[in-house]
């Protein structure tokens, strides 16, 4: 059985909540390669605790850290959240890329959703993002020191906002071995002479907003001599990969998970 623990990571001047999830078979003084598991906009609920143990079967150390620990865990609850998901239904498809039309868009909606929508709009800031970015490196750097880590070994995945944030981290850690990044937003496109690891992308074919500048971010990645290969699947929405939302795609989720796992495998071995 997967062990699990409630751990916490210091990052700049705050504590980090997490989920660690350990191998069930890993044994005293080995070390196994370990994944940054990130989480959507939803936080690391219940979908990103079952991928950090499904990760953690595949033979890796596995954690799920909090990028909102503090202040803003208080705003992204679920109730604020959903009312933040009714007014993007209704909002073009590119307005979470562009922090200024966010907060205009904000200002235009009823006073009790302009809250959760500014906080959206805070953590869509290039500042916001890079200190994100600085907040997983911490968390790279924690597993490098821990017992049951190989430091030469890690990697990210994540989903959505976490999907970004992957890639952000590849560009701020030169040591990360790999990356996988499930329909997030491209990183700054001159930071990716910064990244070193290998890079997976994986996109819904009706999600437009993220994947019509997927192109740009591979022409960025091969012109810069870097490793990225991706798979855009037909009929598959924005989040296709989480088993809770409505947006669930099983075959596209499949497919993607096996893909995943042999990306894992050529690049950090078991």
């Amino acid at each position: 059985m997967t062990r699990e623990e409630e751990i916490a990571v210091r990052s700049r001047d705050r504590d980090l909540d997490g989920y660690l999830a350990l191998p069930p078979d890993v044994r005293p003084g080995e070390r196994r390669p370990a994944v940054v598991v990130i989480h959507e906009i939803f936080g690391p609920d219940a979908h990103i605790r079952d991928v950090t143990r499904r990760v953690a079967g595949l033979g890796y150390v596995a954690v799920a850290p909090n990028l909102f620990s503090g202040e803003l865990a208080q705003q992204l609850t679920p109730a604020n959240i959903a009312l933040a998901m009714q007014s993007f239904a209704q909002a073009p498809p590119d307005l979470r890329r562009d922090p200024t039309k966010l907060a205009a868009f904000a200002a235009s909606q009823p006073p009790e959703r302009r809250p959760i929508l500014e906080a959206f709009g805070r953590i869509s800031q290039p500042a916001a993002q890079e200190g994100f970015a600085s907040d997983l490196h911490s968390v790279t750097g924690w597993l490098r020191a821990r017992p049951e880590v190989d430091p030469k070994r890690i990697a990210s995945v994540g989903f959505c906002f976490g999907g970004a944030m992957s890639a952000r981290l590849a560009t701020v850690d030169p040591d990360l071995t790999a990356a996988v990044v499930f329909y997030g937003q491209n990183p700054p496109l001159d930071a990716v002479p910064r990244i070193g690891a290998r890079m997976l992308g994986l996109y819904g074919g009706e999600d437009p907003g993220i994947t019509q500048t997927v192109p740009a971010f591979a022409a960025a990645m091969a012109a810069a001599g870097k490793s990225f290969d991706y798979r855009v699947y037909p009929g598959a929405k924005h989040a296709f990969f989480n088993d809770t939302r409505p947006n669930y795609h099983q075959e596209s989720a499949e497919d993607a998970w096996t893909r995943l796992t042999g990306f894992f495998r050529e690049t950090l071995g078991r």
